[in-house]
């Protein structure tokens, strides 16, 4: 299968490009591109710019999501949960992150910040309908199916 090409235009000198951490890796690393560390207090959300603008094809999208271990051990995480670049884009990648913890948490220049992944997508076309086809779920949600 051919790799698809996304072009990287950096915006700063000292930007990084996306990169995978190990070969099976699902999300590319998303790095700070700032020029000192940045101190984000508790309950707080601080743009963190890229540096990069990517020229994503048509028919796929670009997912910023949170990387495991800066959530997980320091609380922070983009505060829109998934930010979305859509293939029209050409602006600079900005990571909304929030910190959940109790602490301040500092971001250091260059650390990886969130993970990028790219992914086809399908545009659909909407059709209003009296009607449904119905299914055995029907109308049930947020937990219907149950817990286990």
């Amino acid at each position: 299968m051919e790799k698809p090409i996304i072009r990287v235009r950096k915006l700063k000198s000292h930007a990084a490009l996306p990169e995978y951490g190990s070969a099976g890796a699902a999300g590319a690393d998303l790095r700070a591109c700032i020029e000192e560390e940045r101190a984000i207090g508790p309950g707080e959300t601080v743009m963190i710019p890229t540096g990069l603008a990517l020229e994503i094809p048509p028919g796929y999208v670009g997912l910023v999501c949170a990387r495991s271990g800066l959530s997980t051990k320091r609380g922070l995480a983009p505060a829109n949960k998934v930010g979305v670049i859509d293939s029209d884009y050409r602006g600079e990648v900005f990571v909304p992150l929030h910190n959940h913890s109790g602490e301040e948490q500092a971001i250091a220049a260059g650390e990886r910040i969130a993970q990028l992944l790219i992914v086809p997508v399908l545009a659909c076309a909407f059709v209003e309908s009296a009607n449904l086809d119905e299914t055995q779920r029907s109308e049930g949600g947020f937990g219907s199916t149950g817990r286990l």
